[in-house]
Order: structure tokens, then sequence, then C-alpha cells
């Protein structure tokens, strides 16, 4: 085995870097999750989630991946033979899409070309076409974490109540949720589906609902069995700050640093402006280069990545392959239609200016090395950007008295 001196560029966009704060809180002696000390720890982590959703409503928390949560969210909502209408955004809305299927739900899904959010207009078409109110859920994809594209919530949100559709509606924010600004309750979401290994800042491992009273009064009819993601289990214990079975202990105290870090001393709206800042910069590189950023819209461009169309004839596989062997980096894969056509790179969580120039420069060289077609001075233009930025605004010349 041959030593790699530095640190390894996990640039993918999740599992993020993990901050050595973070791992520290995690480092420590598993206590009684039966106990005081325990209690105290889950009613901090419960009530400081609801802050990073911004909701005034329960946020659950499972040991389990983001495809946990999309199953929670279904299984406590909806009975077998129930119309859900999705959108096909990436690979990501994709499979939840099957995961519907699978449960026996009925799933609509409407297609797009993967460099478009989902569109407000078609869904509130077709909630408009179902006027006796078969749809019982409309479920989006926040940030699509194959394609860099991001939905418009708060426009769906409009969309669904000018079809007046009484639908419940569930968002996607694994790879959105701390990044990217969303609002639980201003956008009138009834499920939102969240993980921890992205702009939380944690090992995966934790997921999360965070429910409206709408959703909790669809759990009393809901007909899919079931038992580990029952809401009606976890509510209970969780008001006393307790879980109904053992939880993921040390992650919560990773969980309750991380809060720390992005609500009480960062602040989550700085959060956003330095994600916001990441992905400009990134953007100016890629077109620095002579590339294409694979979203369409500067709308609904992603804070937390960005994907990178390969020029036509060259394969991202290569590329990245050269980039992880020659500067120790990770960058995210084509995922299914997008296989071998675009390679992602993750500029969320844990992250800063000097970060993001390092990954660019990997990203640069690697082209070079690669052999694919590109220009020189994308990592220049985003330096430029990031320094133009950050400069203080210049005086006024002081005037001279006459």
């Amino acid at each position: 085995m041959t030593y790699a001196s530095g640190r390894h560029f996990l640039q993918i966009p999740g599992p993020t870097n993990v901050p050595d704060r973070v791992l520290r809180a995690i480092d420590r002696p598993t206590i009684d999750h039966r106990g005081p000390e325990f209690q105290r720890l889950g009613q901090e982590v419960l009530a400081g989630l609801k802050t990073v959703f911004k909701t005034k409503g329960p946020v659950i928390i499972f040991p389990a991946s983001g495809t946990g949560a999309w199953e929670a969210a279904l299984v406590n909502t909806l009975s077998a033979g129930d119309r859900v209408l999705m959108y096909e955004t990436g690979h990501f809305a994709s499979l939840w899409h099957s995961m519907a299927k699978r449960f026996g739900l009925r799933p609509e899904f409407l297609s797009s070309d993967w460099r478009h959010g989902a569109d407000p207009a078609a869904i509130e078409a077709k909630l408009a076409d179902d006027r006796a109110h078969e749809i019982k859920a409309v479920c989006v994809v926040h940030n699509e974490t194959s394609t860099g594209v991001t939905s418009r919530i708060g426009d769906i949100r409009k969309a669904i109540d000018r079809a007046k559709h009484p639908a419940l509606f569930m968002v996607d924010t694994i790879s959105s949720l701390a990044s990217i600004d969303y609002r639980h309750d201003e956008w009138g979401v009834d499920v939102t589906v969240a993980g921890s290994q992205k702009g939380l800042m944690l090992p995966p491992g934790l997921s999360f609902n965070a429910l409206s009273d709408k959703a909790l009064a669809a759990a009393k009819s809901a007909k899919l069995p079931s038992s580990y993601w029952s809401w009606d289990e976890m509510l209970g214990p969780n008001k006393s700050g307790f879980f109904p079975y053992t939880p993921a202990t040390n992650l919560l105290y990773g969980l309750r640093e991380a809060l720390k870090m992005l609500v009480e001393e960062e602040g989550l709206e700085n959060v956003f402006k330095r994600h916001d800042r990441h992905a400009e910069a990134t953007r100016r590189a890629v077109r620095a280069w002579g590339l294409e950023v694979l979203c369409l819209n500067p709308a609904e461009y992603s804070s937390s990545l960005t994907a990178v169309v390969m020029p036509a004839g060259y394969s991202e596989v290569d590329f990245r392959k050269v980039v992880l062997e020659r500067f120790n980096m990770s960058l995210g894969s084509g995922l299914s239609k997008l296989a071998g056509k675009v390679f992602r790179i993750g500029h969320l969580g844990d992250f800063n200016d000097l970060t993001l120039l390092g990954t660019l420069c990997g990203v640069e060289m690697g082209l070079e090395l690669a052999g694919v077609p590109h220009q020189q001075g994308g990592v220049a233009a985003a330096m430029a950007y990031l320094t133009e930025i950050a400069a203080p605004a210049k005086a006024a010349p002081a005037r001279s008295a006459a």
C-alpha cells in the first residue's frame, strides 16, 4: 500500500466531509438511552431540528438513511391503491417513484429532461383535472442530487392552492436541508424528508420527517402497514425526549454539535449565503473551462452541487479516475440516464473558499491530464469572483477643505 499524504478531498454531493468538532462529539461513551442525560440530549436535538426545517411542528428522527425517511413518509399517510403525483427530476425522484409502486400505490410520474425542476404549471394542470380528488399526495424532490437542479417548492405550493386540491405535499430535502433555504411551514409542506449526511455535516445514519397537522391527521386513516417507521410509535416517547427503540446515540451527539455550529454560531441565513457563493463560483469556473452546466434554468441552479456535462465522446468515468488517482479527490458520478455523461462537484456542508478552490484546481488539472477539451482559467474565474465579493466596500475619497 502507498500512503497518500494530505487529506482526501471528498467532493461528491454527499456524504460530505464531517467537521472535526462533530467527529469529536460523536467520539464519546454511549450512555443509557433511558436515563436523564439522554433525555436532555433527545429534547435538545428534537427542538433544534425545528429551526433547521423552519417548522413549529414535530420532527421525527429515524436511525436510517434518507431512503427510510421516504418510506416513512409514504406508509404513514397513504393506503394501497392511492394515486400519487410525482415528478421525474432525476435519479432520486425515480427511486422514490419505484418505492411507491412497490407499496401498491399508483404513482403518476410527470416526465422531464432532467435539466429542469418540477414544473408548477404541469402539477397544477394535473391536479385541476383530478376533480374527484383521487390524488392523495404530491411528491417532489427539492434538490435533485443527480442533476444539480432545485425545484421551486414555494411556487409548487401556490400551484396546489390554485388548483384547490387537498393532496398532501411531500418534499425530499436530503441534499438541500441546511444548505439551501427551505421553509416547511411557510411553504405548506406536509411531510419533509431529510438525511444526516449532507448539509447537516454528519455521517450517514439518521433520517428525518418533519410533519404538519394535516399529515398527522392523514396518518390516522392510512392503511399501509408500518411498525419501525410508525410516527405514532415515535411521537409518544419523543414528547419527553426518548425513543421507542434504541436510537443512534452517538450520532445524536454529533447532531447536537452540528446544530450549534449551523444555527447558533454561523446562523442559517449565513449558511445559505455561503452555499450560494460557492455555487456561483463553481458555475463561473465551469463556463470559463468552456463546459456546460447541466441545469438550464438559472432560477433552479443548485447551491449544493453542480453537475457538469462532459464533451461529446469523453467519459466522466475516465476523467474521475484520473482525478482520484492523481489528486486523491472524489467527484460525483453520472447516475442512471446520466451515467458517463456528467460529473458532479459537491460544494455543500463543511466547506469554505479555500476548500472550493482546491477542489476546482483538482478538476482543472484533471481535465488537462485526462485530455478532456477545455479552456484554461476556470480556477482563476472562481478566485476572481470570491475575491471580489469578499473585498470591503471602498470608502469615498475625503474631500479637502476649501
